[in-house]
């Protein structure tokens, strides 16, 4: 039997925030993946070396975990006003599917440096030394993000004395704006999609004994599901092993998870949720406390405002989403949803919230009009840096 043989594609492998995927220029990609659809879904499957049982990703360039089981396609914009069109994938790594129906907000912050490093942004917008607004299109969600990211000797400065919670090493500070981010796009809901700031959920008495549990839905950044984490007899301080080392947890929250997409209307029977692991985020909220981080730093209750543990992927995040930041931000914004009463109440610009990793500050600015809440910005800091680039192989046939 003859057996085809590799193909190399051209791509970067960067960090991204607390992040880490392969990005593909649109025309580098083979012809049959230029395209949505199974060809283009099963390409990045066996980049990322998925679906895996055995959950390691070691034959492809995945990392095993929600945050680094991603891929990343990007083009000159076809969107007026814009300098790149950004889209996302969300490899899933035991089960043959990608999900696109959200965006990644620390990736968001690799995808402006991106631009730049492949000559998608025209040379006449790029400064020989300073910040260059790179003016995003996200695809996946249709909105605006802004990434002002440094320049010197007219390439991307990469490192930089900016410390993020949740990556190792210092580098240089990318701003990214977020502009209008609740989610009104292809899903049509209003950023409270039950109309509700906190709703009373129904939910299946394995995640409350009581059929109900209070609950903020939320379409911002990314559409996500808040609860208090005392409702789930939790503190809030809780790490990854104390989450992800419990298959009753997992599955308890997957359960909250599927519930709370169908009361925002994201899917329209439960069993859909399976393959809609992306989108919605579950997160859980508490008052600010003392505790280590899984750095073994210990933080102090006086260093947040409120404390924030969030599920990607069915597992708990190491660090913090960078789009479920932005639902944070914006929730924290809104007197009355869990969020914002976590923090203390009040209206507020900005909010610093504590993760497993650490600590984030993100600001959104809201306002009440016409009968609603609106948000016109969530403003947050990253960084980014190309890990390796040249060119990725996989099978001829694999696609």
């Amino acid at each position: 039997m003859a057996f085809k043989p590799q193909i190399k594609i051209p791509a970067t492998y960067m960090r991204g925030g607390t992040s880490k995927g392969v990005f593909f220029r649109l025309d580098a990609l083979p012809e049959a993946a230029r395209v949505p659809g199974p060809a283009r879904d099963a390409l990045l499957m066996r980049v990322i070396g998925s679906p895996d049982p055995y959950g390691k990703h070691t034959d492809g360039m995945g990392g095993a975990t929600s945050s680094t089981s991603k891929c990343v396609i990007m083009n000159a914009s076809q969107v007026p006003g814009h300098d790149v069109d950004y889209l996302y994938g969300q490899v899933s790594i035991d089960k043959p599917f990608v999900d696109w129906s959200g965006n990644c907000g620390n990736l968001s912050t690799a995808a402006g440096a991106f631009a730049l490093h492949a000559g998608l942004v025209a040379p006449e917008r790029v400064p020989e030394n300073g910040i260059c607004e790179v003016r995003i299109w996200q695809a996946n969600i249709g909105k605006t993000i802004i990434a002002k990211v440094p320049v010197s000797a007219g390439e991307v400065q990469e490192t930089g004395d900016f410390e993020l919670d949740g990556v190792t090493f210092p580098a240089a500070e990318i701003v990214l704006e977020f502009i209008d981010p609740a989610d009104d796009g292809e899903d049509g809901g209003a950023m409270f999609p039950t109309g509700k700031l906190v709703d009373e959920l129904t939910v299946p008495t394995q995640v409350h004994p009581s059929g109900k549990i209070q609950a903020t839905l939320i379409n911002a950044g990314i559409p996500t599901i808040f609860v208090n984490a005392a409702d789930l007899g939790y503190q809030g301080t809780e790490l990854q092993p104390e989450i992800n080392g419990d298959p009753k947890a997992l599955a308890r929250f997957e359960l909250l998870r599927a519930h709370g997409a169908l009361a925002m209307g994201l899917i329209k029977d439960l069993s859909e949720a399976e393959t809609r692991q992306h989108t919605p985020k579950v997160a859980f909220v508490a008052k600010p406390q003392a505790h280590p981080v899984s750095s073994g730093k210990q933080l102090a209750e006086t260093d947040v405002d409120l404390l924030v543990r969030a599920l990607s992927m069915g597992k708990l995040h190491h660090a913090m989403m960078g789009t479920a930041a932005v639902a944070i931000g914006t929730a924290a914004a809104i007197p009355g949803t869990l969020v914002n009463l976590a923090a203390g109440g009040g209206e507020r610009s900005s909010v610093r919230f504590g993760h497993p990793s650490g600590t984030l500050k993100v600001g959104a600015e809201a306002e009440f009009k016409d009968g609603q809440w609106q948000v016109t910005k969530a403003i947050m800091s990253r960084s980014a840096r190309i890990l390796m680039e040249g060119a990725v192989r996989i099978p001829d046939d694999s696609f």
